[in-house]
């Protein structure tokens, strides 16, 4: 095994074991960072409900309260408001979703399907847990969702939603008397559910990774070829004709020409030692045939 594989053997090992370290941390890394930027628009997307939520409450529903007398306005209901708004949302981008998961809801389209109402019997089950995060697939791709308690907290939501014969007859005409009942005060009722694709931070992560070990890989390349060049014009070279000139010398060869000492370096050295051995081996030769 010469020299120069050896050198390579050792020099493809470290850069392998390079490539694979780096392949692993910096993949690591950015789905981290993939997952963090989802889990940023996910919680922008929560905010914006309950900034719609107290928006309602505070400032749509008083100017409303002579007509709610008389007429049940779901608009005056937070969760209805932030519902139609981000629907509004999800028919641009119909990857991004909010529902108000409940349990029995008032509305049918708020009710929870199998997964969501897993999340609202893990926030029933200890009361302590404010905020859930976690992933799920889709049809569509991986889907990263927040999901945060509906309880009842305000005695008030009790006038619509404990029995049917308290609720305001229009919104029993609106909804009927069969959903939306039976509530209790501190009761958790149902979920937020925000949901965010991550397709497209997984697919720029991707892109980015690739481009990572392809200009990693570029530049392992460009020095195992600047090493192989170097090695071969510094030290397999002139060991080569050294090599080849002691060869001649050992058999009495002295019409080769003294190897040309550059530089201070080994080479420099082993080429000076050479040539003077070279020229004392030629003299003890001398003195003895005469």
């Amino acid at each position: 095994m010469g020299l120069r594989l050896k050198f390579n053997l050792v020099l493809l090992l470290v850069f392998g074991a390079g490539m694979a370290v780096s392949a692993y941390v910096s993949h690591r890394l950015l789905d981290e960072n993939a997952k963090q930027e989802t889990l940023r628009s996910a919680g922008l997307m929560m905010e914006s409900a309950l900034s719609v939520r107290s928006y309602t409450v505070a400032q749509v529903k008083p100017l409303l309260t002579a007509q709610l007398e008389t007429t049940f306005l779901p608009q005056t209901v937070p969760a209805y408001a932030a519902t139609e708004v981000f629907n509004k949302l999800h028919s641009k981008y119909p990857d991004f979703s909010y529902k108000e998961a409940t349990l029995n809801p008032t509305n049918p389209r708020d009710r929870a399907v199998d997964w969501e109402s897993d999340i609202v019997q893990k926030f029933r089950g200890d009361g302590s847990v404010t905020e859930l995060v976690g992933e799920r697939d889709t049809p569509t791709g991986r889907m990263l969702y927040i999901a945060r308690p509906i309880t009842i907290t305000d005695p008030a939501c009790l006038a619509c939603h404990s029995v049917p014969a308290a609720a305001p007859a229009s919104m029993i005409k609106i909804y009927g008397d069969s959903n939306g009942f039976g509530w209790k005060h501190m009761e958790t009722i149902g979920a937020q559910v925000v949901s965010v694709p991550m397709s497209l931070p997984l697919a720029n992560a991707r892109r980015t990774f690739a481009t990572f070990m392809i200009s990693l890989g570029s530049v392992f390349l460009a020095t195992f070829v600047v090493l192989n060049l170097m090695l071969s014009l510094l030290i397999i070279q002139p060991i080569s004709t050294l090599s080849a000139a002691a060869d001649k010398v050992s058999t009495g060869d002295f019409d080769v020409p003294e190897f040309p000492a550059q530089g201070g370096d080994e080479i420099g050295v082993l080429a000076n030692s050479f040539n003077r051995m070279r020229r004392s081996l030629q003299k003890a030769i001398k003195l003895i045939e005469s």
